[in-house]
């Protein structure tokens, strides 16, 4: 019995990745190295400016209108001047379109900076640019690198999680960020797996249930309980107690400790959903979250759902070489190739049942206690 839903258009988006990844390495083909190098080299100036039309929440002040760069400046309260030349190298490299001199408007990629659009991506550009996030790749990559630590742990004395434990502007920001990741992935993980098999989505690490929310809107008889850090829950909770959203009244909230006990499974309708949860921790602590998942589902029969990257042996594309490195930069974390995660299966005595392909650059493994087998 397969899970696996849209599998012609999961093989069509496989070949259309192929074929980017392709494309990506154009400019190191046709541009000459030492050039190619500096663009790479000077990546951080793009990255920063970016950063900084975030801030100043320009996106959202242009709307829907063209505005000269003065009056922009005078809206964000910022310098004319320096204003219009930020504009100019966003607009140079895509972001924003330069419709006469000086003279600055949304186009399709700046839209997504926007806080009234829908799938806005600004709380992840705020989030990954920040002081916190920025730090230990400028200061502490080359150490981290040389020792094998965390570059975010030399410089904050503590790795990401714990930092985010007590410092709840960050940890707010994080939960935004974390709530945008629909808009880089899209939804093919409520589309591409059969959600309609089960009763219950026990959403472990899911933040504010944005996910679950998602699966809930399209299959109106299930429920989700989600489990996360007593903070966080708190913060859930006051959310949609400000938020109406069709299916939230669907959403339960319990706070837990993966790494300590999980909700038991009342059934084989239950299912586990963990969504680029394990990929934060080291194997070790991925084995043990895994046993703590086989001993929640006991023999209800429940499944477990992983929606995580799963690297090729060989030859990463861009996206997950870099998310790899992002998870060295602040956690024990990484990204796993299917015989990684294959072999902490194994330690943990779970089946892997199948691998279902997605519309993105995730999959989601399907898994339950070996005993069932």
């Amino acid at each position: 019995m397969s899970y696996q839903m849209n599998s012609g258009s999961v093989r069509r988006f496989a070949k259309i990745m192929k074929f980017g990844a392709w494309l990506q390495a154009i400019p190191n083909k046709l541009t000459p190295p030492p050039f190619r190098l500096m663009q790479i080299g000077s990546a951080f100036w793009q990255s920063r400016a970016l950063y900084v039309a975030a801030r100043l929440d320009i996106a959202t002040v242009l709307g829907d209108e063209a505005l000269d760069a003065g009056v922009i400046a005078v809206r964000v309260a910022a310098d004319a001047d320096a204003t219009g030349r930020l504009l100019r190298l966003l607009a140079a490299i895509g972001v924003f379109l330069e419709t006469a001199p000086q003279v600055f408007q949304n186009n399709k990629i700046s839209a997504f900076l926007r806080t009234d659009h829908p799938n806005s991506v600004r709380a992840m550009i705020l989030m990954h640019n920040s002081d916190a996030m920025s730090r230990p790749w400028f200061e502490c990559l080359e150490q981290g690198v040389r020792e094998g630590v965390p570059p975010f742990q030399l410089s904050h004395g503590e790795e990401l999680f714990a930092y985010l434990d007590h410092h709840v502007d960050f940890d707010s920001l994080f939960s935004a960020a974390m709530d945008s990741v629909e808009a880089l992935t899209g939804d093919s993980f409520a589309t591409d797996f059969n959600w309609g098999k089960f009763e219950r989505i026990i959403d472990v690490g899911g933040s504010r249930g944005t996910k679950s929310l998602a699966i809930l809107k399209r299959h109106p008889d299930l429920t989700a309980l989600v489990v996360d850090r007593p903070q966080v829950i708190i913060e859930a909770e006051i959310y949609w107690a400000n938020h109406d959203s069709s299916g939230a009244e669907r959403l339960q909230f319990q706070a837990g400790d993966l790494l300590d006990s999980i909700p038991s499974a009342r059934s084989e309708k239950d299912i586990y959903l963990l969504s680029a949860v394990l990929h934060g921790f080291d194997n070790d602590s991925c084995i043990t979250i895994l046993r703590n998942l086989a001993n929640a589902c006991g023999r209800s029969g429940a499944r477990i759902a992983l929606l995580e990257m799963v690297l090729p042996e060989v030859g990463a594309d861009i996206a997950g070489a870099s998310f790899d490195m992002q998870m060295f930069m602040g956690s024990r974390g990484r990204e796993r190739t299917l015989k990684e995660w294959t072999t902490l299966f194994e330690l943990a005595n779970i089946t892997l049942e199948e691998v279902i392909g997605l519309q993105s650059f995730g999959s989601i493994l399907v898994l339950h206690p070996k005993k069932l087998a």
